[in-house]
Parts: structure tokens; C-alpha cells; sequence
């Protein structure tokens, strides 16, 4: 069995084997960085002003208050403008304008969603890399340890042998003076 160096490198696979990850974790190992990292801090700091007002909008858009109030909104419109203004209502049944701005709404609303969507599939993106990259980092630890505990392991066996030589020269020479002994008698 070769001796492995208690301070060899945590991985002897050839350059072209290692991962541009892997690399990555190496290095960041080496300078004493951290690889964990809090991802929606990160994903917070590179969002721009629009996109934080997109997301605001999609939550906002998609929650039961925002449709609850919708609906209010359009039942007052309708018994307005069909039942109250029955004679001079601004927006006569079937309603045209009220279409008009419902259609612009769903038109602006269902963009910003969908940017909102992508956002957080970059979001979900990210955070895949960082557990794989936590993961990978986290074997390379694992793999390191088994390195040393082979290490250590295969020194221990190195003094328990010497240790049994010495053992067995201190037999001989006891056997060899009772050897001598027993011949002078």
C-alpha cells in the first residue's frame, strides 16, 4: 500500500478530470471562503428596481384579496352603469368600456406575471446550483477525511509492525541469554 501524505491534495484525479465547479469549490476552499451562501439574499441584490415592482405586482395580482376586490369593483360597475345611471350611464350594457379596460388589464397583468415566473425559475435555477455546489463541496470534504483516516490508519499499522519487531528482537535476545544460561548448566 503507498503512504499517502497527511497534507496531499484533497483530490490527485488529473486537471482535465476535475469539474469547473469542483475548481471553483477548490479555490474558494483555498482562500478561506465560505461556499453557503444565502440565495435570496443574492438573488436580492441583483434585481433591478422593475423587476422587484413586477414581483410586488404578481403577489398582489395573485392573491384572493386582489380578486375579491376585482369582483366588487365589477358588481359595482355593472349595477351602476345597468340599474342607478339606468338612463345616463357612461357605460351602457353590454358594457363595451368595461371591456375595454379589462382586456388592458389582463394585456399589462399577464406579462408582469410571466416575468415574475421567470424570475423565480432563475431563483429555483440558482438555488439548484448552490445545493449542488454545497453537495459536491461536502463530498470533497468526505472524500479528504477517508484520505486522512487511510493515512492514519496505514501509520498505525507501520508502528504496530515496527513495535512487533522490536517485540520479537526482545524475544530473541531473551531466548538467546536463556539459551545461554541453560548451556552453562
Amino acid at each position: 500500500m503507498a503512504e499517502v501524505s497527511a497534507n496531499a491534495a484533497p483530490d490527485a484525479r488529473p486537471a482535465h478530470e476535475v469539474s469547473d465547479v469542483e475548481a471553483k469549490l477548490r479555490a474558494k476552499k483555498s482562500k478561506g471562503e465560505w461556499v453557503s451562501q444565502n440565495i435570496n439574499q443574492v438573488h436580492e441584490e441583483q434585481m433591478t428596481f422593475g423587476q422587484r415592482l413586477a414581483d410586488k405586482l404578481a403577489v398582489v395580482a395573485g392573491s384572493w384579496s386582489f380578486i375579491l376586490g376585482f369582483l366588487g369593483i365589477l358588481l359595482v360597475w355593472v349595477i351602476v352603469n345597468g340599474v342607478v345611471l339606468l338612463n345616463r350611464s357612461f357605460d351602457p350594457y353590454p358594457f363595451i368600456l368595461l371591456n375595454l379596460v379589462l382586456s388592458g388589464m389582463a394585456g399589462v397583468q399577464a406579462p408582469v406575471i410571466m416575468m415574475s415566473q421567470n424570475r423565480q425559475e432563475a431563483k429555483d435555477r440558482l438555488r439548484a446550483e448552490h445545493d449542488y455546489e454545497v453537495n459536491l463541496k461536502a463530498e470533497m470534504e468526505i472524500e479528504q477525511l477517508h484520505r486522512k483516516m487511510d493515512n492514519l490508519r496505514e501509520r498505525q499499522w507501520k508502528e504496530l509492525v515496527e513495535m512487533q519487531q522490536t517485540q520479537i528482537k526482545l524475544l530473541e535476545q531473551q531466548l538467546a541469554m536463556l539459551q545461554q544460561v541453560a548451556d552453562k548448566k
